[in-house]
């Protein structure tokens, strides 16, 4: 697999991570208002820019553009992070 590509499949596997945090602190937040989702997404963004440094340590010098290890598969984060958001907040209202 290409640098490239590693990087898109590591972003789809960290939206799948910011969901199930995002849903365990939806859990201990008010559920009566839009700051439960703002923090929810503030989380998922952390984390995509957070990871950006490990991978840019990584990828680096095997990209040729910086800004392709910050631009890849960001619509596959957030396409991954809402669907498993709604499905982690629904399985631990649920079991938990």
């Amino acid at each position: 697999m290409t640098p490239v590509v590693q990087i898109y499949w590591i972003r789809v596997v960290l939206g799948v991570v910011a969901g199930a945090l995002s849903a365990a602190l939806a859990l201990h937040l008010p559920l009566n208002d839009l700051s439960t989702l703002i923090d929810c997404l503030t989380i998922a963004l952390l984390v995509y820019l957070v990871s950006y440094y490990p991978l840019r340590a990584i990828y680096g010098p095997k990209v040729d553009k910086q800004s392709k290890i910050l631009s890849t598969g960001i619509i596959m984060y957030f396409l991954a992070w809402l669907p498993f958001f709604v499905l982690f907040f629904t399985l631990f209202k649920i079991y938990v």
